[in-house]
């Protein structure tokens, strides 16, 4: 046992250990967020579904979070951001002290604008998702869920993916979304997650809406896939899922644009 358990830790970067180690770190800088029901999403989806809140979490996604840690730390941040991001995001991490450094929106204009930044600053790259230590952070939130609801026997959340395929560029409303699995995530997907399930924008924004009316979340696109994957029919039809009767959904990302939507309310 000790041999197998040695070799878990050689093969993936993050495990229960590690989740458990960063829950103790993290836990006084952090929000304790909600678990919400819905009877009509209940009876939608022909599951008891429970919403596990992220989008209450202090810090929004990687970037506000980064920005809100190094100004704990007193140390400066860079935030390597494309162009044409919700302006929330950005005003989020300029409130935490974080200098917006802009590039184009595809992967290898951030990466290389990201290089140039840790060429320039001698600053440290902290990737918003392949690194062990950001997953291990990440992984709390399955911890602190579980332990508000115990009955779930499914857990859903959002992904940018099995195997790994890279595009030019990507042309989605899940702007979250909008990344790659990478050398450290692509493991633990491939040998944990269950199944995927790919969603359309409509369904996405559908989605959204139930949030905002039902559940009276704000939530993103990207936050909103997990909904959309359960009300899909290919989530409904798959004979895999059949049993699936208490699902776990995380509403991760609460960073709407609402000046577009007073403006065209305005309009």
């Amino acid at each position: 046992m000790e041999a197998e358990n040695e070799m878990r830790r050689e093969k993936y970067v993050a495990d229960i250990s590690s989740i458990r180690e960063a829950e103790g770190r993290i836990k006084s800088f952090i929000h304790k967020t909600p678990v919400l029901s819905s009877e009509s999403l209940n009876a939608a989806s022909g599951r008891q579904l429970f919403f596990k809140c992220e989008c209450f979490q202090k810090s929004g996604n990687h970037a506000a979070a980064l920005s809100l840690a190094a100004k704990l730390r007193g140390i400066p941040a860079y935030i390597v951001i494309p162009n044409g991001a919700p302006k929330c995001k950005v005003e989020s991490v300029m409130r935490y002290g974080g200098q917006v450094i802009w590039s184009e929106a595809t992967m290898q204009s951030r990466e290389s604008v990201a290089s140039k930044v840790l060429q320039e600053t001698g600053a440290v790259l902290v990737h918003a998702h392949n690194d062990g230590r950001i997953i291990s952070g990440q992984g709390t939130i399955s911890l602190e869920f579980l332990e508000q609801a115990p009955q779930i026997d499914t857990l859903i959340a959002p992904i940018s993916a099995g195997r790994i395929i890279t595009l030019p560029e990507t042309n989605t409303v899940a702007d979250g979304l909008q990344a790659f699995l990478g050398d450290f995530t692509w493991p633990i997907v491939r040998d944990f997650v269950d199944d995927i399930i790919t969603v359309e924008d409509n369904e996405i924004i559908e989605a959204m809406k139930l949030c905002y009316e039902i559940l009276k979340v704000v939530v993103e696109p990207s936050g909103a896939i997990g909904l959309a994957a359960v009300l899909s029919d290919s989530f409904k039809n798959n004979p895999a899922l059949k049993n699936c009767s208490n699902i776990g959904i995380i509403l991760s990302g609460g960073n709407v644009d609402l000046g577009k939507l007073w403006d065209s309310y305005r309009k």
